[in-house]
């Protein structure tokens, strides 16, 4: 009979455990979603993409609307053009679309516009904003007005091709060298670093990471610089298969 007794407190014990596991794993997975932020490349929206099956949904082209893979339907998110800072918001119209993993969102030909961004580069910082800031508070309807504003202007002709090939527009500087890195993750011990680095060297054909000391608590793993985009997206898809979380690219570190 205690047996039995002491079988049911465990089982308890361990349902109680498990269903706090769960709690505290939603808790966690809602702060990174809170906190969640990257820099890199945009796919500007185009249906020959859709044609060519380089994406798997549409999205109208005049619209201030994007396409994550990882963050909820229905967000706001900041989207910079870091060369000249021009910001826009943005909502998450889709998080159920399939294309490259290299690119951190799918903007539109006015997104482009509103940011003047470089076809070549088009390089952007994308921040989520919280549910619980003033914006979702206090400017939601203001964000309404200016979307519907946006899908009745007339989006300006862009000629978009495959990123890498010849683009035109003129927004491109001629002058601007490319230099991009592949932000790994930061850490907090050398030797953290140290095991990620031996990690990508036996897992991948990556033979040359490099630990960049940003302070005496803070050691970054990157890869590069690379100076081309097709080499860089290659290296990109070489190292998904480790699956970090997250990988940021980051202009001339």
């Amino acid at each position: 009979m205690n047996y039995k007794i002491l079988i049911i407190i465990i089982s308890i014990f361990f349902l109680i455990s498990c269903e706090q596991n769960n709690v505290d794993k939603k808790i966690f997975n809602q702060q990174l979603f809170d906190k969640y932020t990257n820099t890199g490349f945009a796919l500007i929206y185009t249906d020959s993409l859709k044609k060519e099956k380089k994406i798997t949904k549409k999205i109208d082209n005049r619209s201030l609307l994007i396409f994550h893979k990882n963050l909820k339907k229905n967000s706001f998110v900041k989207i910079t053009n870091p060369m000249n800072q021009k910001t826009i918001i943005a909502e998450v119209i889709s998080n159920n679309v399939d294309f490259s993993d290299f690119y951190n969102c799918v903007i539109t030909s006015r997104i482009v516009e509103e940011l003047s961004l470089d076809l070549n580069e088009p390089y952007v910082d994308l921040v989520l904003i919280s549910h619980n800031s003033t914006f979702v508070a206090k400017k939601a309807k203001t964000f309404d007005e200016e979307k519907k504003v946006a899908e009745k202007a007339p989006v300006a002709g862009i000629k978009i091709d495959n990123i890498g090939d010849d683009v035109k527009s003129e927004e491109v500087s001629k002058d601007r060298i490319f230099a991009y890195s592949i932000k790994i993750a930061d850490f907090y011990y050398k030797d953290s670093a140290k095991n990620m680095s031996r990690r990508i060297i036996s897992e991948t054909n990556v033979k040359n990471p490099i630990i960049q000391t940003l302070s005496k608590t803070k050691y970054r793993v990157l890869l590069g610089p690379f100076n081309d985009i097709k080499k860089l997206e290659k290296i990109f898809n070489e190292i998904k298969s480790l699956n970090f979380e997250n990988i940021e690219i980051l202009k001339d570190v």
